[in-house]
């Protein structure tokens, strides 16, 4: 039997690990897998509790997000104080990309209406990316007499105030109603629940009035027939709910007031793990399916950099800030 020089068996092992290496790199391409790997699961901290929007589009991300990198995603509510609680965890946690959080609109609006935050939203997180908008659902009970938002502002001019429910303080929610009162010259008296989800099961249940949650929260039990719809806070009316319609319709001219959706890491974070997981997360919302089962939702889809989204908060947070004042919203 012939022998083979030790240096070439060495030189054929490694053109033979390469060869494995790169067909291993080749597959995941063509699977879709993304190429860099997460060496702990990725927990999802949503802010809110499970069955609002905030949590189901955190779930329907997460779950695609496990099958992309193929690593373990789970989400981890922990509701309170309008999303600090949640905030501050994060903004704690090690920035390796193995904690995110979920959050919306609310996180801007938060340092214009809370005093005190035990961390700096403007310092403490790197944004990841934005999902898309969505707008809020002015809802009451199945039987309520109230059938149109100018029955509602009708209840709202009495003596006593039309009690709303929102998903919780500081929330886009609760400055819609807040909006509106002021817009309207009309008595609102805000009720806040912590999240969409028990806010719209109390409207159900005819334990409030009126309610303002997101059209994600609402569609499900508007289909059901749980409760009705009597405007939107979109500045158009919108497919999923195409009779219902605008606020600024029913007679509060220039209303408007929508939603954003995304996903930040702690400040530590190397940039190159924010741009991989923005890749990939804004691949996932191309999929034909995601889009079609989010905008059935009522979300208008994104597709946003680390820095667009970054310059979005930014400016959102001067906005509300300058619309908290103007309206006097302070919870501490």
């Amino acid at each position: 039997m012939k022998m083979i020089p030790k240096h070439r068996r060495n030189w054929a092992v490694l053109t033979a690990a390469v060869l494995v290496m790169a067909a291993a790199g080749l597959w995941q391409a063509s699977t879709g897998k993304a190429a860099m790997r997460f060496e702990k699961p990725i927990t999802i901290v949503v802010t809110f509790p499970p069955g609002g929007g905030t949590d189901l589009l955190a779930r329907k991300l997460g779950a695609e997000l496990q099958q992309r990198i193929g690593q373990t995603v789970v989400v981890e509510n922990r509701p309170g104080a309008s999303g600090n609680i949640g905030a501050r965890q994060v903004a704690e946690a090690a920035g390796d990309g193995s904690t995110l959080l979920m959050v919306n609109s609310t996180f801007a609006i938060n340092p214009g209406v809370y005093q005190h935050l035990d961390f700096d939203p403007r310092k403490d997180f790197k944004p990841v990316f934005n999902a898309g908008t969505i707008a809020s659902v002015l809802v009451v009970p199945q039987q309520s007499e109230v059938h149109t938002l100018g029955d509602a502002l009708k209840l709202a001019s009495s003596a006593a105030p039309l009690a709303f429910a929102s998903c919780g303080n500081g929330t886009p929610q609760h400055m819609a109603g807040e909006m509106l009162a002021q817009a309207a010259q009309v008595r609102l008296q805000h009720v806040p629940y912590k999240g969409c989800g028990p806010a719209i099961t109390a409207v159900a249940a005819g334990q409030v009035a009126l309610g303002v949650v997101t059209a994600s929260s609402a569609t499900p039990l508007i289909e059901a027939g749980r409760v009705r719809a009597i405007a939107i806070t979109a500045p158009q009316r919108v497919p999923q709910l195409a009779d219902v319609p605008t606020v600024a319709e029913e007679g509060v001219k220039s209303f408007a007031l929508e939603q954003w959706h995304g996903l930040l890491a702690p400040a530590t974070t190397p940039d190159a793990v924010v741009a991989h997981l923005n890749e990939a997360l804004n691949q996932i919302l191309s999929a034909p399916e995601m889009q079609q089962a989010l905008t059935q939702q009522g979300y208008t889809l994104l597709k946003q950099t680390p820095g667009q989204f970054a310059q979005q908060i930014q400016t959102d947070m001067d906005r509300y800030a300058a619309v908290t004042q103007s309206l006097g919203l302070k919870v501490d």
